[in-house]
């Protein structure tokens, strides 16, 4: 069987590390590796891997709330490397959940993933969720109340919108939708490969996407936040967030503190 695994952790240099530890095991597969929470979360639910190596302090999104992220899926399992505390290692334990404290040492590494392979023989998704949650609850409340908050206020933005353009409806998947612009009381929708047409207001839009994702960068423009692929400075503080698509969007001066959350 192999194990297909994703890396996480915001240091090059410790995936780098890790990644050369893992050569010797033939049944470890490396699908991905990322360096932030979000990468991580978007890459989870994409791969579906067997495995994540997952790096607790991140800047932004840390470990813990990747975990929480990818709840509503099967979850991998999850091996925590980390420099954490040692009663939060005791949770880990207790829980069933593996870790390796930093720098990883190689014989430990042997024995974490003959763990995962004992796990992954036996694994029942309902049993990993409930380890999950359990571990959160224990080390990190905070993430999964603020989850539970965030579940509910989901409820109330749209996830389809329903656009009329050139004498057709689309059904619009608020998730593919990259950044809106606004001409006057038209929206242009991008979504990577398509443009769409919908006569609404930029406020009136504004109120029925999660704030969460969807965040003002410019008087006229609006970006879903989980397609932003690269920031490039430019001059007189603004910047231009880069896509998914590889369209480039300008962020002004009054808007730069949505741009603080991707530089840390």
């Amino acid at each position: 069987m192999t194990i297909r695994t994703i890396l996480v952790d915001d240091e090059k240099l410790a995936i780098q590390g890790l990644q050369l530890r893992l050569e010797p095991f033939d049944d470890v597969e490396i699908i991905e590796t990322c360096q932030n929470g979000r990468e991580a979360i978007r890459a989870i639910k994409t791969l579906k891997p067997d495995l994540v190596f997952l790096d607790i302090q991140m800047p932004g999104f840390d470990g813990f709330s990747v975990v929480q992220g990818v709840m509503e899926i099967e979850p991998p399992l999850f091996v925590f490397v980390t420099a954490f505390q040692e009663h939060a290692i005791r949770a880990f334990e207790a829980n069933a959940v593996n870790y390796l404290m930093k720098p990883v040492d190689e014989d430990k590494l042997a024995d974490t993933i003959e763990r995962v392979r004992q796990r992954l023989a036996e694994k029942k998704s309902s049993d990993e969720a409930d380890r999950l949650r359990g571990v959160l609850s224990e080390v990190a409340p905070e993430a999964v109340e603020t989850s539970e908050d965030d579940a509910e206020a989901a409820g109330r933005y749209e996830k389809l919108i329903n656009v009329k353009d050139r004498g057709q409806i689309f059904r619009v998947e608020v998730g593919t939708i990259e950044h809106i612009e606004a001409a006057g009381d038209y929206m242009c929708i991008y979504t990577g490969d398509n443009s769409l047409i919908l006569r609404e207001t930029m406020k009136d839009l504004e109120r029925r996407l999660d704030p969460r994702k969807f965040q003002r960068v410019h008087r006229s423009t609006i970006v879903n936040l989980d397609q932003v692929r690269q920031v490039k400075p430019h001059t007189n503080g603004e910047c231009f967030l880069v896509l998914d698509s590889g369209a480039e969007v300008k962020v002004s001066r009054s808007y730069r503190d949505v741009v603080a959350r991707f530089v840390h």
